[in-house]
């Protein structure tokens, strides 16, 4: 797949959410350098906080206070992804941040989580070629994902929300309801009169 007539660089198109492929330079020392961050990162231990903070702030969009991510944490670039404050990751989250991530505040994530925004061509030759795009993720305010939860390109997951562990987000969500399943689907909806009572739900952020 040419491009002959689209000056833009292949930075650029990703930007821009359009195809491009990977393999450009510009590209390659933007995710090395977030790598090298990430693995700064992934090799600290509990008891060095400040450090882990400043890491974050150097590899982030932007992170707010109070949120905590246990390492190992895994992106492609980091400085896609936006977390509100006071959100809390499990270990393994992985955060493939091609497209942006918009995380809101008081969010959850269970263990090995999944947010993917890539997405390849389902034409052997382009995707032969190397040709790849992307798709933005937005979570809303005081989110549960369950452990192993996916969320899967240019989904959206309304306030309050519950994703069961497992479960494979392919569509947006609602807010205020509990997801389960693959496809996720919604089984009820939350009485957010009662949250102060919320029950337990499939899948735990610490469990």
């Amino acid at each position: 797949m040419s491009t002959p007539h689209d000056p833009r660089s292949m930075r650029e198109r990703m930007l821009a959410g359009d195809l491009y492929i990977a393999d450009d330079p510009e590209i390659a020392e933007q995710s090395a350098a977030a790598l090298d961050l990430m693995a700064a990162y992934n090799a600290t231990s509990p008891r060095q906080r400040p450090l882990r903070r400043r890491l974050l702030e150097q590899l982030l969009g932007a992170i707010g206070e109070g949120t905590e991510i246990r390492p190992p944490f895994y992106v492609d670039y980091g400085s896609r992804i936006t977390f509100g404050a006071r959100c809390f990751a499990n270990f393994g989250l992985v955060a493939l941040d091609v497209a942006p991530i918009t995380i809101g505040d008081d969010v959850q994530f269970g263990p090995n989580v999944q947010l993917l925004t890539p997405t390849h061509p389902v034409e052997p030759e382009p995707r032969r070629q190397k040709w790849e795009a992307a798709k933005p993720i937005t979570i809303g305010n005081n989110v549960w994902l369950g452990g192993g939860a996916i969320v899967l390109p240019g989904v959206t997951i309304g306030d309050n929300t519950v994703v069961g562990a497992g479960s494979v987000v392919t569509r947006d969500l609602p807010a205020n309801v509990i997801a389960v399943g693959n496809p996720a689907r919604v089984i009820r909806a939350l009485d957010v009169a009662h949250a102060a009572g919320a029950t337990q739900a499939p899948g735990g952020a610490r469990g």
